[in-house]
């Protein structure tokens, strides 16, 4: 593999300079802005998973700066991995937390995700495109809201809210490439804001949860 081939994915990059995409770029702040607002809700909470999810959330943003600067095969690996990581934790806590599963049956609940996200994704290709394999979150969280609307209606309903969040923050992902002509800097940058948003959102519904569980967490 060539790790520094040039990848040019999003509307708003017109050539391989690293300042080609600076709205994509700059808009990477709303996740560190994110990740500080919530390091700031979970002073004195102890919940460590939670303070493990916004390290993750900022973590985002760096690595989708790097990739909407650079944009080569490292950056983009920079770039999903903490999302990849991201989506596995929280798996994991709301298995553990939100269902009461041990320690190990909410490991493997959160390692099933890959091979259902390799089932699902493909159903949403026709439509999505390339942001198809993003799709197979929001099915899961509203499926866990579903599920928990009587063992936890509170945190159903905010995990509905974040899914509802998600489902518009990928229709601005699959719209880059379409509306390109009509907007030329494209509208992946509406990603970044609202998936910052709701990766902030998700990670409140988690310590809320816990709070109401108990004053001092887990």
């Amino acid at each position: 593999m060539d790790w520094t081939a040039a990848i040019d994915g999003y509307c708003e990059r017109v050539s391989p300079e690293y300042w080609a995409e600076p709205i994509n770029a700059v808009t990477n702040l709303a996740f560190l802005l994110a990740a500080l607002v919530m390091a700031r809700r979970l002073r004195g909470s102890g919940l460590g998973l939670a303070w493990g999810l916004t390290a993750l959330l900022a973590a985002i943003g760096v690595g989708s700066f790097a990739f909407h600067t650079h944009a080569q095969v490292w950056a983009a690996m920079l770039d999903v991995t903490p999302i990849l990581g991201f989506t596995l934790v929280y798996i994991y806590a709301a298995n553990r937390d939100f269902w009461g599963l041990s320690w190990w049956l909410s490991l493997l609940g959160a390692a099933a995700f890959l091979p259902f996200a390799a089932v699902v994704a493909p159903l949403f290709e026709p439509i999505m495109g390339g942001s198809a394999a993003y799709a197979p979150l929001p099915v899961l969280i509203f499926t866990y809201a579903m599920l928990l609307r009587r063992r936890a209606p509170a945190t159903a309903q905010g995990l509905a809210i974040g899914a509802a969040i998600l489902c518009v923050s990928l229709a601005a992902r699959a719209a880059d490439a379409p509306l390109c002509d009509a907007i030329p800097m494209g509208t992946h940058f509406a990603w970044h804001l609202l998936n910052a948003l709701m990766l902030a959102w998700m990670i409140e519904v988690y310590r809320a949860h816990m709070l109401a569980r108990t004053p001092s967490g887990r």
